[in-house]
């Protein structure tokens, strides 16, 4: 890591990337489109979220299946930060697209949805894997949750912005109208260019770490052999491989809990989408103080029982969302869920580095990508199976805590002293 004032402007660059990101997540995939599209695009609020869950699934799947080949190549060939342009590039471009499609234009909602959603776990994979560099052991749990911190404040801030111009007024500023949800769409207006006007600290300020760069014919050629090498003594790191498939359960229940809240809080206890938005600002603002209060918790007591504490957690509060019977009680559930998020999402990605040998760091969170989605189709796919066999997103949601607490049984069962131990240099 740097010193002085640019390994300072380094990290902030890094995080700051955080809060570029996290308004697509927020107000695309989770609050504002995702219930926007159950409830306008889509012929009825089930179906909505059925067809939403598919859409999830099908990212999850093509995230899986490239995540681990697209770091290998990235090692090989040093195009890391090259990868993470196009991936944003792409993730933005198609969210401003989203802004063109009508109620009734479900396919086209679905697609661009779809390769935006794709794009940007792409781009994560990549901006992870910079984290073992611009950070030290001693403050790499503090530098992530800055990251997750900034990244739900960007998120607040984005859904207030939405919610005080766009939703809320009954004529929109900057000359939207309401005709066609013309406001609602307008959101994704914001997102994409959000996106692309706080990406720039990093794409100026933060460097890939220097060596030599191979052509990208050598690179892609390489990575194959990487990714095989790197499956052959997958071995050598058992607790980095258990907490991967530990990750690949829980990790499925949160990307449920994040894809599905707001459609949930609209479909069962009847929030309007202003209400959702206020939902998502409440949570965000939990979120980011978690976040932000755990990662000093993650280097006191380590990212494993950071970790756990907050599966400890979303599976209460999951409970609550499942058996609430008022709006009420729905509250307290997503706010006791988004202190709980932050830290499971910040903690993961330093036991992750805190796992990682220097000179795999892409591959390895192209690992982490891929335990992420590997199963992560299966919440939204059984979200969706159980809400179309019942009739009831109650019975669709109990999916959650079952991902939950079977990943937290693996998790209990990888040691970090030793995982640590193993990814140093020999």
């Amino acid at each position: 890591m740097e010193a002085g004032s640019s390994a300072s402007r380094t990290v902030w660059s890094w995080a700051l990337y955080d809060f570029a990101n996290s308004p697509f997540t927020t107000l695309v995939i989770t609050f504002v489109y995702a219930t926007y599209f159950a409830q306008a695009i889509a012929p009825d609020s089930n179906t909505g979220l059925i067809l939403w869950s598919r859409a999830v699934a099908l990212t999850a799947v093509v995230v899986a299946i490239m995540s681990p080949l697209l770091g290998a190549i990235a090692d090989s060939g040093g195009y890391r930060k090259q990868f993470l342009i196009v991936a944003t590039l792409i993730c933005a471009l198609a969210t401003l697209a989203l802004y063109r499609v009508e109620p009734g234009e479900v396919w086209a909602a679905l697609i661009l949805v779809v390769v935006a959603n794709v794009a940007y776990e792409f781009g994560t994979v990549f901006y992870n894997a910079f984290l073992p560099e611009i950070s030290s052991p001693g403050n790499i749990g503090r530098v992530s949750g800055y990251g997750w911190g900034l990244g739900y404040i960007g998120g607040l801030i984005a859904l207030a912005i939405a919610l005080v111009t766009l939703v809320q007024p009954e004529t929109p500023w900057f000359g939207f109208t309401t005709t066609a949800g013309e406001n609602i769409r307008a959101t994704n207006l914001l997102v994409g260019i959000w996106f692309l006007v706080f990406s720039v600290p990093l794409f100026l300020w933060v460097h890939d770490s220097p060596g030599q760069r191979s052509t990208r014919s050598n690179a892609f050629r390489g990575a194959f052999g990487q990714l095989a090498r790197s499956f052959r003594e997958i071995r050598r790191y058992k607790h980095a491989a258990r907490f991967l498939l530990a990750r690949m359960l829980f990790n499925d229940g949160l990307v449920t809990i994040i894809a599905f809240g707001g459609i949930y809080a609209a479909g069962t206890f009847g929030f309007t989408l202003e209400e959702v938005l206020l939902l998502g600002i409440v949570l965000n603002v939990a979120a980011g103080l978690g976040a932000l209060i755990f990662g000093h918790l993650d280097d006191r007591i380590g990212g494993k029982r950071t970790v756990v504490l907050s599966i400890v957690g979303l599976l209460l509060a999951t409970a609550i969302a499942i058996f609430a019977t008022s709006k009420a009680g729905f509250w307290v559930a997503g706010i006791f869920m988004g202190i709980c998020i932050g830290p499971n999402q910040a903690a993961s990605r330093s036991l992750m580095a805190r796992f990682t040998p220097r000179k795999v760091q892409n591959e390895f969170f192209g690992f982490f990508a891929f335990s992420g989605k590997l199963t992560a189709f299966l919440g939204p796919f059984f979200l969706g199976l159980l809400t179309q066999w019942s009739g009831s997103q109650r019975v669709g949601v109990s999916v959650v805590p079952v991902l939950l607490a079977t990943g937290l049984a693996l998790l209990l069962l990888v040691d970090e002293t030793e995982g640590i131990a193993a990814a140093r240099p020999t």
